[in-house]
């Protein structure tokens, strides 16, 4: 288990965070996600000491990271896939990884087996791509087999394979019952990956629930009703739904449940062509709640003019 309670963390005049706080738990996969600059980097580099907090503490399982004895048999890290030596092969680079914590030769091997790199373990990491990286930083982070795991953007560079592998190898993790910390910003791949996310910006958090709860905040109970028949609207308005419409043929419900707005449709001889309840996306909730939290927004683009 992370716990982390009342971070705080100036770098100058910049506030980096300002009391950031929340708990990953065993058995699933906690997304971390905020705008640029929102404090997930340093919140993780504070966990694992490479930062010191101005205020509040980070522990695992009880415990600050600095007074870990090998830690990397109780919190495994990738936080920069380009952080090796690049003249040293994958294996050798696990090696000496190894070595440090008292790990031998035969859990090397594995790692390598779980990654998905048995066939280029010796070559030189410098020849690698960003996905392959990617997949040698897992290896790192697995040596001690931890309980705990922390990966940003572990989804970059990877191909289509290689995201559906980290998908389903991020699942099993949790299913193991560690717990498992990923910073991303890949809403679609969080979405079906994650089981709880935290929602950070401006150094603080912004929303701390399941996934599922986040979308079906966001959804609102929206209804999409398609229909040509002028009477629909006034039908489900006095039923006690606001109705709006932003495009001819198209009705927004709120108020009713779909099946519901169906009964009430069937019932009055109104013909339609669909009723669906509105599921908004991970991505419709991040982008909600972090609204006002974007401290790096670009310019409109201009028109273009024929």
């Amino acid at each position: 288990m992370i716990v982390v309670s009342g971070l705080r963390k100036r770098f100058g005049p910049k506030t980096a965070l300002d009391g950031m706080s929340f708990t990953v738990s065993p058995g699933q996969v906690t997304g971390f996600i905020g705008p640029n600059g929102a404090g997930k980097s340093t919140t993780m580099r504070v966990i694992l000491a490479l930062d010191a907090p101005d205020e509040g503490t980070a522990l695992i399982d009880g415990r600050p990271y600095a007074s870990l004895r090998r830690p990397l048999t109780h919190v495994g890290s990738l936080l920069d896939a380009a952080a090796l030596q690049p003249s040293r092969t994958a294996r050798n680079h696990l090696l000496w990884l190894a070595h440090s914590q008292g790990l031998g030769a035969k859990r090397v091997d594995e790692v390598i087996e779980q990654a998905g790199l048995g066939t280029v373990a010796r070559r030189r990491a410098g020849g690698f791509s960003l996905g392959m990286r990617q997949r040698l930083g897992i290896a790192a982070a697995l040596l001690g087999d931890p309980r705990v795991l922390m990966l940003d953007e572990p989804f970059n560079g990877m191909d289509p394979e290689g995201i559906v592998w980290m998908r389903g190898f991020l699942r099993s993790l949790a299913e193991q019952g560690r717990a498992v910390l990923v910073s991303s910003h890949l809403m679609s791949e969080l979405q079906d990956t994650a089981d709880h996310v935290v929602v950070v910006g401006r150094g603080k958090v912004i929303a701390d629930a399941t996934v599922a709860e986040l979308r079906a905040t966001v959804s609102n109970g929206h209804v999409t009703v398609r229909t040509s028949a002028p009477t629909a609207a006034e039908l489900l308005g006095r039923s006690g739904a606001t109705v709006t419409s932003a495009q001819p043929g198209t009705l927004t419900v709120v108020g009713l449940a779909a099946q519901e707005v169906t009964s009430l449709l069937v019932a009055n001889g109104v013909p339609f062509s669909e009723v669906s309840a509105h599921q908004a996306t991970l991505e419709d909730a991040y982008m909600e709640l972090t609204r006002d939290a974007v401290e790096y927004r670009a310019a409109d683009a201009p028109e273009v003019t024929r």
